[in-house]
Order: structure tokens, then sequence, then C-alpha cells
């Protein structure tokens, strides 16, 4: 069962279309995977609509309006909506379906080092870096804090750090108040949307932290 979701707030200013678009593919992504959100943004987008319409839906709709959707909907020319077939997506040998919103923004090849490879997301949003992170069977992130802010949406497989065990749909924020080491037993697929660099902790990590603006 899913234990962790975007707050209240963060859902609202989803449903408003109020958030960067990185944190929207990640709280999209998470609503797709998990029926509580679903149901509380359409509540949120019923009460959106509701407010933006001033009331009464159907009374406000002007007759330019309606005539304008008649003449949309007989239009021939128009081609015929197709059925979206979500594309399975292979990693570790596991065959996969991402979110639709995640699955339909170009990205990169998968690189890394050792159990733990990339796959950065083509999306131009300021600071905030989005990616694709795999972690292999036994594989682990040396332990950390975070300069900015870092989610990590759980796409499949299994991880956990010193707060838990998450499963697919886990939707985590973390920040410069949190210290954690992820790992996996079985190996994981993560969507993750971090503002600034990490900041290792122990041991030879350590050392990546003078490079870590430029690696995140």
């Amino acid at each position: 069962m899913i234990k962790h979701h975007p707050n209240d707030s963060l859902l609202s200013q989803f449903v408003e279309g109020n958030l960067p678009a990185s944190i929207s593919v990640a709280i999209a992504a998470h609503v797709e995977l998990c029926p509580c959100c679903q149901k509380k943004t359409q509540q949120l987008e019923a009460q959106e609509a509701n407010v933006q319409l001033g009331g009464d839906s159907e009374s406000s709709l002007s007759c330019d309006f309606e005539a304008m959707m008649q003449a949309i909907t007989l239009d021939d020319e128009i081609d015929e909506v197709k059925e979206y077939i979500q594309p399975t997506f292979n990693y570790q040998g596991r065959d996969v379906q991402l979110p639709r919103a995640i699955a339909n923004i170009d990205r990169t090849k998968f690189s890394g080092v050792g159990k733990i490879a990339r796959s950065r997301l083509l999306l131009e949003d300021g600071d905030l870096r989005s990616s694709l992170l795999q972690i292999g069977a036994e594989g682990e992130i040396p332990e950390h804090t975070h300069t900015g802010f870092e989610i990590t949406l759980l796409l499949d497989g299994d991880f956990a750090d010193e707060a838990g065990e998450y499963v697919p749909g886990d939707f985590i924020w973390q920040d410069g108040k949190h210290n954690h080491s992820p790992r996996t037993k079985e190996g994981c697929l993560c969507f993750t949307v971090v503002s600034s660099a990490l900041h290792f902790n122990k041991g030879l990590s350590k050392l990546l932290n003078p490079i870590g603006k430029l690696i995140y």
C-alpha cells in the first residue's frame, strides 16, 4: 500500500497549474499510481472548476461558446482521437510501464557508475533536474543530505532508508533536514527531481562534494 503522498498544498497547486513542470510531472505520475490521490485530485478539480466558472457551470456557458463547441464536434476534418497505448520500458531485465507523464518526455541514455545509473529527462525547468534513476540489486547510494530538495517517486522494485521501506507509487520529499542512505535488495527504478546538489556525509563519498553542483 502506498504510504507517502504529496501534501494537500502541493495537490492544490498542481490542480491550479502553479507548480514548476518537473514537480507537476512527479505529482501527475504519482496520481496515476495512487487511487487515494486520484480521488483527492478529482475533488480539487471540481472545486477549481466551480471557482473558475462562477458556480453553475451549465448556466455560465454562453450561446457563443456552445455554438463554437458544436462547430468543433461536427467538423469532419478533425482527426479521430486514437486510444493511447502505453509503451513498455525495460530495465534490469524487467518490463514495466512508466506513468504517462514520464513516458511522454524524451530523455538521455542511462549512464552511471557501479550499480547506480541515471537517465536525464530533457525538460527545461530552471535549476530543477528530473531523471530516471535505477539502482541494481543490493545497491546503495551513500549517506547524504540535500542542499536543496529532492523528490523521489518509486516506480518499480523496492528500496529502504533510515525512515523505512517504500513501495511503488510512494512520493518522498526530502530536504536539508533529512539524512539518508537509500538501499535496495532486488533493484529499483525511481523518478527523481532535485533542485540542487546532494551533500555526501561519510567516507570516500565526501570527495564528491566539491563537484556535486556539476553532477546533480
